[in-house]
Parts: structure tokens; sequence; C-alpha cells
């Protein structure tokens, strides 16, 4: 979580003192310092958590559904929102808030296709926070019954444990990265409620079985509904589409 891994230096610590402590934990024998880091986590899981149970709240109140998509860097995440945004074909209003560490690349992606969309630049930051929604939010001035997707920085480490007040959390993975992630990466998982597998028209060349990602996902949390998909060639869309437009 940030206080050990460091990114939360820009956007968390709150002061000198703070960062020293986050950065230096493993320096005192007599345990004061991890004393200080557990509390440190602490107050800034709280804190998150009151921004994500407003943004909850307020998205609730106007019927909108928002989709906190996590995965690691390359699993296709913008090329499926894009073709889930072509798919729903303004069957419903879609709002996106792209997370990067740089660049505004994949809001521009999403605002030609006439969807708004916020970029936010975490800099050193691995992950989004509840905070940083809020604002995106207020930005994109979200209409009633909409659908709300959140890219979630490229990580699967860090933005497991930062709720944005989602209403699900969607975790993406591509067959290449091989069927044993939901192992390695057990907490994001476990936290997420949809796992798409995607760039499944990748299957003939890679050493990945479909049946074996799922099964070690269920290891993990045996309530995921998962759904298969190739973003690139619109096959397993179908199923995803419903889903999202289910009232």
């Amino acid at each position: 979580m940030c206080t050990t891994c460091g990114c939360s230096t820009h956007h968390h610590a709150h002061s000198d003192e703070d960062t020293h402590l986050q950065h230096h934990h493993h320096d005192n024998g007599d345990g004061h310092a991890v004393e200080e880091t557990v509390r440190l986590e602490a107050d800034i899981l709280g804190e998150n958590n009151k921004y994500a149970m407003f943004n909850r709240g307020f998205l609730a109140a106007r019927h909108v559904k928002a989709f906190n998509m996590v995965s690691s860097p390359g699993s296709g995440k913008t090329t499926l929102l894009e073709a889930t945004i072509k798919a729903i074909d303004n069957r419903r209003s879609i709002a996106v808030i792209e997370g990067d560490q740089q660049t505004d690349n994949d809001a521009r992606r999403i605002g030609a296709l006439g969807v708004d969309a916020v970029q936010i630049n975490t800099a050193n930051g691995c992950h989004l926070d509840a905070h940083m929604v809020g604002h995106a939010i207020e930005d994109l001035g979200i209409k009633e019954n909409s659908l709300l997707f959140i890219e979630n920085v490229g990580n699967l480490v860090c933005p497991a444990m930062f709720d944005l007040g989602e209403t699900e959390r969607v975790v993406v993975i591509s067959v290449t990265e091989g069927d044993d992630k939901p192992l390695k990466y057990p907490y994001m998982f476990s936290g997420s409620s949809i796992c798409i597998i995607n760039k499944i028209d990748l299957l003939p060349y890679v050493d990945c079985e479909l049946e074996r990602i799922k099964a070690n996902a269920l290891k993990v949390n045996p309530n995921l509904r998962f759904f298969e998909i190739s973003a690139t060639t619109g096959e397993g869309m179908k199923p995803w589409i419903r889903y999202l437009l289910e009232p």
C-alpha cells in the first residue's frame, strides 16, 4: 500500500515528518516507527473512505452506475472502453475518468468518441483515490441514469486498497499475462466483483487457458462474475454490454 511503496509522498503525506516515517520505518528496533506507519496507513485509508462514501452517495442519488476498471499495464482497458462505448451506441449516457501517471492520451482517445472524459495525472502516484475522483465527478457534471467508467492507473497492487465510491470494481486480465495472475495478486481479485478476461483472440498463440484463469480467480474470490472478451474483434462483447444496460 502507499506508505510502503512511496507513492504517498506526493499525494498523501501531510508533512516532512510523515514522509520520513514512511521511508525509514525499519530503522528503529523498538517498534515505534512500525506503529507510526500503521497509524499513517489507517489515517490515509480512513480519509479516503470518507470521500468514497460521499462519492457513492452522490452517484447513487443520480442513479449512476460507476465501474472502477483496474488491471496491470497493457491489459487493454482503454481499447475495451472504446469498444464498450461504441457497442452501447448512445443507448445510455457515458462519462469516463482516466487515470495515468502522465499524458492525456487515453482521455483524448475517449473524447474522440463523443464521450465526456476527464484525465487525472497522478505524477509519481500509482493509483487513483476517492478525493481525486470526487473532483473529476464534479468537473464531468454526470447526467442522471448514466454509466461512469473510472480507468485506474495500471497497477494490480495499490489500487486494490482504495475504494473510489464505485458501484463495482472490474479487474481486467489479458490472456497474454498468464493464468496465474489471480494467485500472484489476490487482493485485487478478492476485492473485485467482475473479472474481464481480455484478448481471447490471442489464446491460440499463448500458453494460457481460460479455465485455469477462472479456476485460479475463483480460489481467491468464489463470487467473481466472468466475461470473456476480445475488445479488438468484438468477440464476447454482447454479454458485457447486456450486463451494463441492465436496469
